[in-house]
């Protein structure tokens, strides 16, 4: 089970990474034809806010790994294995209650979208925000599974500051 969670941890990070690049290529074409030929075109910066939205969103759901979350550190390095574990229940469970009452709500939202599209590259909105549904998804299993390692007795990881973290 271990591999296969790696190896889809490794996929999952290939996916940012190809979306990166082109997010990157299409800038640099962005740049080229607007100051080298005078002729700005419109679909690179579509498609780089679109990637951008998608690689922040992709990267929360699936690459980036739990001590890499933003908290309170000092708080968090000053408390006990008991105290972090009833941290990550409380925070835990207000974060099931908030995404799991607006899930509802989002898919209802982003299935209306399917009326717009975008300007220029004119891919359904839907489709589009579609990213947001999944990411969704993705934080309440993460959460789900992490509640659930905390309620058998394992801490969440001890804040190490000796050790560099990607600062992502």
């Amino acid at each position: 089970m271990n591999s296969l969670a790696g190896w889809l941890y490794r996929r999952a990070e290939n996916v940012l990474a190809a979306m990166l690049a082109i997010m990157f290529f299409a800038f640099i074409l962005q740049i080229i034809f607007r100051y080298l030929l005078n002729l700005p075109i419109g679909w690179t910066n579509e498609i780089s806010s679109i990637l951008w939205l998608w690689l922040v969103l992709w990267g929360a759901a699936f690459v980036l790994r739990e001590e890499e979350e933003i908290r309170f550190d000092l708080i968090y390095a000053a408390a006990g294995p008991g105290m972090r574990r009833a941290m990550m229940l409380l925070t835990g469970g207000a974060l099931l209650l908030l995404y799991g009452a607006s899930l509802p709500a989002v898919a209802d939202y982003v299935a209306f979208m399917k009326v717009e599209k975008s300007a220029y590259l004119k891919i359904r909105f839907d489709w589009l925000f579609s990213i947001y549904v999944i990411f969704v998804l993705a934080v309440l299993v993460r959460y789900i599974w992490l509640c659930w390692q905390a309620l058998k007795g394992k801490a969440p990881q001890a804040l190490d500051p000796t050790k560099a973290a990607s600062g992502v």
